[in-house]
């Protein structure tokens, strides 16, 4: 979303890369830099960019600083709270409460230096950026967030139990992986707590968000600045017996994209039609285009994704397209109308037809009454798809899951090597 230029396009694939080591990516100037470079102020602050990969030319100013760009998060002084450590585990993967108030928390400072910026006189127009952490894990957050949730209220989510027996060796793998986080959260009896985590952290975002728009409204801005709400991606909490974000099923790869447009900009008078969402499929992709147009800011011809201004205008106008997403190299998400078709690197398949099966519960991909709808969104995979460089790999923890480089590497023994400490039993 920050380049404009899609996985495929550019071999940017993996968290276990940096951004600024792939090649195709040398001389791709970001959201931040198009905007910089063409006469606004721009100012950022928290997590935009994956941690310490900071885009060092796309701001004029950063908070905490464009090398440190993450404000010191408040932890229990013993961890884990709740969840029980095993082989493997990634470290954050916990929830609990904090005695804290919301001013002690790093994402309270990311808002604060924003509204701070839409106080001050700008003798520029602006480009600004709040990354607000939550609700990434951990799931800390202060304790009143948990109470609006009480434990004997919260839902698991809608699960069957032989959900997985249609799904194809990656998908399982993906399941398994890091040392199947679905059976020790059952095991330890925190399915209930950690969904309770996420919905504190969920409404400590959003009450992050609400200071943030409070101050937009109450400063000089409030008429004639875009806004725009996106998350990177969606979450599963025990779905498919999943955890965490590494997959591409529908509610890890939907997410949140608002847009508000005010009226009087030269591209769109009228403004947006507040207030109205769309069905219509778009891409985070999008967002880069939409705001060089909206802005009237020279024109890339390379970008990805396309503008969403006449969507924003009439959002109810129907736009048929197909969306792509990948996980690793090798591994597509077609979603188009109702159709979800997926595609992994061993050429295993899943078709999910959400208007009758939201849940995706229903693999047609084997149903032949179904050959004539997979060929057609199998059409719009990537012909060429770059593969993932070597130089961009970050060194890898002993949790993490390489990621897929290519077909030959997926098959290689030096994978397969990898993988077989998921396989033996715990320390």
């Amino acid at each position: 979303m920050m380049t404009g230029y899609h996985t495929y396009n550019s071999g940017m694939y993996s968290n276990y890369q940096d951004w600024r080591d792939v090649p195709a990516l040398d001389a791709v100037p970001t959201i931040g830099q198009h905007f910089r470079n063409n006469g606004y102020y721009t100012a950022g602050a928290g997590k935009i960019f994956h941690y310490d990969q900071v885009d060092l030319e796309g701001w004029d100013d950063y908070y905490p600083s464009l090398t440190d760009p993450m404000p010191q998060d408040d932890f229990p002084e013993t961890r884990p709270v709740n969840m029980p450590s095993f082989k493997y585990m990634y470290g954050m993967f916990d929830w609990g409460p904090l005695d804290i108030s919301d001013e002690e928390t790093a994402d309270f400072e990311t808002v604060s230096y924003i509204a701070e910026q839409l106080g001050k006189d700008h003798d520029k127009p602006f480009f600004l950026a709040a990354g607000i952490y939550r609700p990434h894990l951990p799931w800390y957050v202060p304790r009143k967030y948990f109470d609006r949730f009480p434990l004997e209220s919260i839902r698991k989510p809608e699960t069957l139990d032989d959900d997985v027996s249609d799904l194809g060796p990656v998908a399982r793998e993906l399941i398994a992986r890091g040392g199947n986080y679905h059976e020790h959260v059952v095991e330890a009896d925190q399915w209930e707590r950690a969904v309770q985590g996420y919905l504190a952290s969920i409404s400590f975002a959003d009450e992050m968000l609400g200071r943030l728009l409070k101050a937009l409204e109450e400063s000089p801005y409030a008429d004639n600045t875009i806004v725009v709400v996106w998350s990177d991606h969606g979450w599963q909490l025990g779905e498919k017996r999943h955890w965490r974000k590494f997959a591409l099923w529908e509610n890890v790869i939907r997410t949140v994209l608002t847009i508000k447009v005010p009226k009087g900009l030269e591209k769109m008078p009228e403004g947006s039609a507040n207030g109205t969402a769309t069905t219509n499929l778009t891409s985070l992709l999008d967002i880069y285009p939409t705001l060089v147009d909206l802005c009237n800011l020279p024109e890339r011809d390379d970008l990805d994704g396309v503008s969403l201004r006449s969507m924003l205008g009439n959002p109810l106008e129907d736009v048929p397209r197909p969306v792509i997403s990948t996980y690793d190299y090798g591994s597509y998400s077609v979603r188009h109308g109702d159709w979800h078709y997926i595609r992994y690197i061993d050429d295993s398949e899943e078709l999910y037809n959400l208007q009758e099966d939201p849940e995706e519960w229903r693999n047609l991909a084997s149903d032949e009454g179904f050959a004539e709808v997979k060929r057609e969104l199998a059409g719009f995979l990537p012909a060429d798809p770059l593969d993932l460089p070597e130089v961009s790999l970050v060194e890898l923890q002993e949790h993490h899951i390489p990621p897929f480089r290519s077909k030959e590497y997926f098959f290689s023994e030096e994978r397969r090597e990898w993988m077989r400490r998921f396989d033996s039993p715990e320390d």
